[in-house]
């Protein structure tokens, strides 16, 4: 039958169908729902009522991957360049793959020891640590990024996307050195929407290769991905001592409740009861 001739009850025997028979995820059975609210909206001017008592497929609990304290290491050491770097500060800042990919030259303090990590997860800023055996290596990577800044500038570029309306109110800011990013892409691009090319950072893929090909070739059977360098970081805080609380602030978590998934994962390993056959 044609969409038109049907309407929220159909509608809601077909969502439960999806949950019950199809057995899918919470986020398929969703994106088809949306699908049919654009429909019936959007396209047939149909706008739908209320749709209750569908049958919700169930959003799985996954705990999150840990590596070992020894894993950890194997891959970042089968790294090489800004990649191990970048893989470096996801485990030993806690940072996400998109805040890693963020960072400009201006929020790393080498005297302080701290990275300022600007418009997180729900647009917070936070601070967390930067590791002092990485000082060389930030340090190192600042002056190739002040390198090739200076070959832009030369070549009549040079500038770089600011947040908000911050290009505005300072207009001589996109061409500062404190304001370029700490692993900048490898070309210029064009702004989409604009005339300008600008400098952007790294891909997200890039580094998410990288940690897949070493994962590989270290023979680590877990599913690791960039993600897990940061459960691995709170896991370790929380096994070695550290206060839940500075963990949460140090991850950025806006709830506790968010952080106390790492004490699920203390509580399946070696500092977990003992079995009685041990």
């Amino acid at each position: 039958r044609h969409p038109r001739e049907m309407g929220e009850e159909e509608i809601k025997e077909f969502l439960s169908h999806l949950a019950e028979v199809g057995h899918v995820s919470a986020s398929t059975q969703n994106q088809a729902f949306n699908a049919l609210l654009f429909l019936y909206k959007h396209v047939l001017n149909k706008p739908l009522g209320r749709i209750a008592e569908v049958v919700r497929a169930r959003r799985p609990k996954h705990l999150p991957v840990v590596l070992t304290r020894d894993e950890a290491r194997k891959i970042i050491g089968a790294m090489q360049g800004a990649a191990k770097l970048m893989a470096s500060l996801l485990y030993g800042s806690g940072l996400r793959i998109q805040e890693c990919m963020r960072l400009r030259i201006k929020d790393i303090d080498v005297q302080s020891l701290s990275i300022v990590v600007r418009d997180g997860k729900g647009e917070k800023d936070r601070i967390t640590m930067l590791p002092q055996s990485l000082v060389p290596y930030v340090q190192q990577q600042i002056e190739s990024v002040k390198e090739l800044h200076k070959r832009d500038v030369s070549e009549g570029f040079g500038e770089v996307s600011l947040p908000y309306a911050l290009e505005r109110k300072y207009p001589n800011a996109a061409i500062e050195l404190g304001w370029q990013y700490l692993f900048p892409a490898s070309n210029r691009s064009q702004v989409p929407g604009s005339h300008k090319i600008r400098r952007h950072h790294l891909d997200e893929s890039a580094l998410q290769r990288a940690i897949k090909d070493a994962v590989r070739r270290t023979h680590i059977l877990k599913q690791a991905t960039p993600h897990s360098f940061r459960h691995s970081f709170a896991t370790h805080l929380l096994e070695s001592g550290y206060d839940i609380r500075t963990v949460q602030q140090l991850l950025g978590h806006k709830d506790v409740r968010t952080t106390m998934i790492y004490t699920h994962v203390l509580n399946s390993g070696r500092l977990a009861v003992k079995s009685p056959l041990d």
